[in-house]
């Protein structure tokens, strides 16, 4: 049984969504139950509704979540996007996608309350298996909540099967080919200023290229605005913001590359969605890059302005290594699927009674 709830990010509504769906279609002994939000998250999910808590994301981890869960009878709660009830609900089995706010909190000066770092921390270490996207990952969260890697479930994600090559659909106003694509939030960690310096380069040397970013602005949007036109050059970045799976489509169809600058990532769930559509990956080194990605892309420090600019005008102006790339990426990504992910994740299921018997 699993608990999926109402997560905010789009990385891991996507993580609830498809494990959801791939769980099912294993057609496993099991009913799934969501507790929370306004209705079950598909078809085939039975739902419970919230009872009364303290109106606050704090109050409906630590009590309502546990007056549902004992409500629902579920044999195993499984809290998808890092907090869970920090006592009274057994067995446990919490996701963490990464712990890059308790190892970088630098980044999140909205989450570096005492409270609130208690409370993650807590939800954690109450949980009876920890699974997460990544070996990179797993090590962090040993280093930051001292869980023993015994612990810990490394289950990496899967891409889902729309994400194929293929003729581009209508590209949203103001993106012209060709461009480098970045999709995922728009945050201080995902370096963006460098993939942009580097579009800026490239464009001095005559190449009319575009960086073009799909996610949630979370802050850096401005600030990468103006970094184009402090270079009298606004042309050079389109921010969308969050897209249509159909538009998410196009873009990763459309798009000359990846561009994945990010100092920090638990996994990097569209380096794998750009693969499996045919699209060459240039990604940071030091992170998850080298794990998900191997030799499928081109890896680069995060600093390196030259070397990213290098690599953009590679793939847009060498043929044969970009085919190259698209021909690795494509292999590499059938390494992934949401069917493997629910097999694991369902082990871990099995774990966590076990250990609770």
């Amino acid at each position: 049984m699993v608990a999926p709830l109402r997560p905010p990010a789009a990385g891991v509504r996507r993580y609830v969504h498809e494990l959801t769906s791939a769980l099912i279609d294993l057609d496993l002994p099991v009913d799934l139950i969501a507790c929370g939000g306004a209705r079950a998250p598909r078809a085939g999910v039975l739902h419970y509704s919230e009872p009364w808590h303290p109106p606050t994301n704090l109050g409906w981890t630590a009590v309502g979540l546990r007056k549902t869960a004992r409500r629902a009878g579920l044999d195993v709660f499984h809290a998808p996007a890092y907090t869970a009830p920090p006592f009274g609900v057994h067995p446990l089995v919490v996701t963490l996608h990464d712990v890059s706010y308790a190892r970088r909190p630098e980044w999140y000066p909205h989450a570096s309350g005492a409270l609130r770092s208690w409370f993650y921390r807590a939800s954690a270490r109450a949980a009876d298996v920890v699974i997460t996207d990544s070996t990179f990952s797993s090590g962090e969260i040993s280093a930051a909540y001292g869980i023993p890697p015994d612990k810990i479930c490394v289950i990496p994600l899967g891409v889902a099967p729309s994400f194929t090559p293929g003729t581009p659909g209508p590209l949203p106003e103001g993106v012209h080919q060709p461009y480098f694509l970045h999709v995922g939030d728009l945050h201080e960690r995902r370096n963006l200023g460098i993939a942009l310096d580097a579009v800026l380069q490239l464009r001095r040397r005559g190449l009319d290229v575009q960086l073009v970013l799909a996610g949630v602005d979370r802050g850096s949007g401005a600030d990468l605005n103006n970094q184009a036109r402090d270079h009298h050059d606004p042309q050079a970045v389109t921010v969308l913001g969050a897209v249509s799976e159909d538009i998410l489509l196009s873009l990763y169809r459309g798009a000359a590359g990846l561009a994945y600058p990010s100092r920090y990532e638990g996994f990097g769930l569209p380096m794998v969605e750009a693969m499996a559509c045919g699209v060459p990956v240039v990604a940071s080194t030091g992170s998850t890059a080298e794990e998900i990605a191997g030799d499928a892309a081109l890896l680069l420090p995060p600093d390196d302005v030259r070397g990213w600019c290098d690599a953009f005008e590679v793939i847009l102006k060498n043929e044969a290594r970009s085919g190259e790339l698209r021909r690795r990426g494509l292999t590499r990504a059938r390494a992934f699927s949401w069917e493997r992910t629910a097999r694991a994740t369902w082990d871990a299921y099995r774990a966590a009674v076990d250990m609770n018997r």
